[in-house]
């Protein structure tokens, strides 16, 4: 679990919490036609603007906000030390048993393509093109998430505008005016809460996300066609230490 989304989700939502409640009651900022306001209107435009599928599919594209399962870099690096040590002793087969027991696809997939005797380059471009597409897809998911964001305010301030259009329509009648004005700054104010506290720091956390599982990617590759063309393994450690800032360098004797 990424602890950091989970914490500043309390964080955020319990400072605004604690300012109301510092000066009145919550009850009062409660409103269920402006909560369906902004969150109907917000989930219908995001319908209209993407496909069905992509709207249906923002509950895996969040919970990737939530959890990781990617390997660490120092992982990875340990992992192709003993393989390639393991080829250079017993040969490229050697590695076939251990593919079964890799649960990520693709570095499954890259190893299989090696085993199989498949020339590098070859290997390279169908693990370039398994990673265009990866990037692809995590943007995608990534822009709806950010127009979520960005629909949200402009929901509110509709509710707003109809929570006014109420309660001029009805200035003659006093004890209308208060519910009225209400559902037009509540649906402001969760527009922007879940604009700014959920929708916009979430789509960034998927860009940053994807952005390591694009790096991981990116070396899992190197190694696949270090052990594909028989380097040496210090020099694979080397290549692959490249990829992460000095103090995160696996460093061996």
């Amino acid at each position: 679990m990424d602890f950091g989304t989970v914490i500043g989700i309390v964080l955020s939502f319990g400072l605004v919490v604690a300012a109301i409640l510092s000066g009145s009651s919550l009850i009062i900022f409660i409103s269920v036609p402006s909560f369906f306001i902004v969150i109907g209107g917000t989930l219908g435009a995001a319908m209209v603007n993407y496909p069905l599928s992509y709207v249906i599919g923002l509950v895996g594209v969040i919970k990737n906000t939530f959890f990781s399962s990617l390997e660490s870099p120092r992982e990875i690096i340990d992992r192709f030390k003993d393989y390639a040590n393991r080829a250079r002793r017993e040969g490229i087969l050697s590695l076939e048993p251990l593919i079964k027991e890799i649960d990520d696809d693709y570095m499954r997939k890259g190893l299989q393509l090696t085993v199989d005797g498949l020339e590098p380059q070859t290997i390279q471009e169908i693990l370039e093109t398994e990673v265009s597409y990866l990037s692809e897809r995590h943007a995608t998911g990534a822009d709806v998430v950010a127009v979520l964001g960005t629909l949200a305010p402009a929901m509110g301030m509709i509710g707003t505008v109809v929570g006014l259009v109420q309660m001029l329509q009805t200035m003659s009648d006093p004890s209308t005016i208060g519910p009225a004005m209400a559902v037009a700054l509540l649906t402001t104010l969760y527009g922007a809460m879940l604009a700014n506290l959920v929708f916009n720091p979430m789509a960034g956390k998927l860009k940053a996300r994807s952005k390591e599982e694009i790096l991981l990617r990116e070396m899992i590759m190197e190694g696949i066609l270090s052990i594909s063309k028989g380097e040496n393994p210090r020099i694979i450690e080397e290549k692959l230490n490249s990829y992460l800032p000095p103090k995160d360098r696996v460093v061996t004797d």
